[in-house]
C-alpha cells in the first residue's frame, strides 16, 4: 500500500512538472513575441505622455491616484497602484504582473516584476508572505484559499507598482501626479468649505474622529484647510476604508473620560465622605 501512495505521489509530482516546463516555455514564447512586436513598434514617447496626461484629466483615476500610510512616525505618500497601471498602460510595451513561485509550509514565495520590453529594462522583487493576518491582537493563521488569494494579491500589488514605477521615467511620474491634483482641483463643482465640512461630517460619523483631532493632522484650523489639505484627508479616508490603517495611525485619539472620573462622580464621593 505504502509503495503504491508513492508511486502516485511520483506521478503527480512528474505531472506538475511537466505542465510547469509547458507554461514556463509558453509564457518564453510569448515574451519573445512581445518583444519583437515592440522593436517592431516602438513608442512615440510625445504620443506617450500626452496619453497619460488625457489619462489622469478623468477625475475617476485622479481621486485615486495617491495613497498615504504612516510609517516610523512619518507620513508616506506616493502613486497608487491605480495611477501607476493607467501610465504603464499608457506608455506602452511595458508587461509588468504578480507571480506565485511556491506556496508551502503556510507562506507563498511571490514575485512582481515590470518590464520595459523595449529598451529591455527590468525592474523584479521576489518576497514571502505568511499565511496569517493580525486581527484584534492576535494573530490569525489563514487556511481559506481566497484568504490566502486576496493576502498575496494585496502584498503583490504593493510591489508591483514600485516595479513598474521603477521602469518609468520619473519626470513622466511627477507629471502625471501634478496633472492628477490638478484635476481634482477643476473637477470638484462644489465649493472648498462645503467640501471641508461634509469631510469633517465623514470622519466625526464613520470613524469616530473629531474636528480637532482633523485639524492637528493637518495642522491649522479647518477655516484654512487648501486643496491640497483636503486631497490629504481623501487619501487618509481611502486608507481608513480600505482596512490600510488605523484611525490612531493619523489621529490623536481622545479616550472619553469614564463615568467613575467625571467632576460630578467625583463631588459626589467627597460628599458622601465627608457625610461619612
Amino acid at each position: 500500500m505504502d509503495g503504491l501512495i508513492t508511486h502516485e505521489n511520483m506521478m503527480q509530482r512528474q505531472e506538475k512538472s511537466v505542465t510547469a516546463e509547458a507554461m514556463v516555455s509558453r509564457q518564453a514564447q510569448e515574451v519573445q513575441v512581445a518583444m519583437l512586436s515592440a522593436k517592431r513598434f516602438p513608442r512615440d514617447e510625445y504620443e506617450s505622455y500626452n496619453r497619460i496626461m488625457k489619462s489622469c484629466e478623468r477625475l475617476s483615476l485622479a481621486e485615486c491616484a495617491m495613497y498615504e500610510y504612516p510609517k516610523g512616525g512619518q507620513k508616506v505618500t506616493g502613486p497608487s497602484i491605480r495611477l501607476a497601471e493607467a501610465i504603464a498602460q499608457a506608455w506602452g510595451n511595458i508587461d509588468s504582473g504578480v507571480v506565485e513561485l511556491e506556496q508551502r509550509l503556510g507562506e507563498s514565495t511571490m514575485m512582481a516584476y515590470a518590464w520595459d520590453l523595449e529598451t529591455n529594462t527590468r525592474q523584479a522583487q521576489i518576497f514571502t508572505v505568511k499565511h496569517s493576518m493580525k486581527a484584534k491582537g492576535a494573530v490569525k493563521n489563514l487556511d481559506d484559499p481566497r484568504d490566502i488569494y486576496e493576502l498575496t494579491a494585496n502584498q503583490g500589488a504593493r510591489r508591483r507598482r514600485a516595479c513598474i514605477l521603477a521602469v518609468i521615467p520619473g519626470d513622466v511620474v511627477d507629471a502625471a501626479v501634478e496633472k492628477c491634483k490638478e484635476t481634482i482641483r477643476k473637477g470638484q463643482k462644489e465649493p472648498l468649505e462645503d467640501r471641508i465640512r461634509k469631510m469633517l461630517s465623514i470622519f466625526h460619523g464613520e470613524f469616530q474622529v473629531s474636528k480637532d483631532s482633523v485639524e492637528k493632522f493637518i495642522g491649522c484650523a479647518a477655516e484654512a484647510f487648501s486643496e491640497n489639505d483636503f486631497i490629504r484627508l481623501k487619501s487618509v479616508y481611502r486608507s481608513l476604508r480600505d482596512n490600510m490603517a488605523k484611525r490612531e495611525d493619523f489621529f490623536e485619539i481622545q479616550k472619553p473620560r469614564s463615568e467613575t472620573d467625571s467632576p460630578l462622580n467625583q463631588e459626589e464621593g467627597s460628599d458622601e465622605a465627608d457625610q461619612g
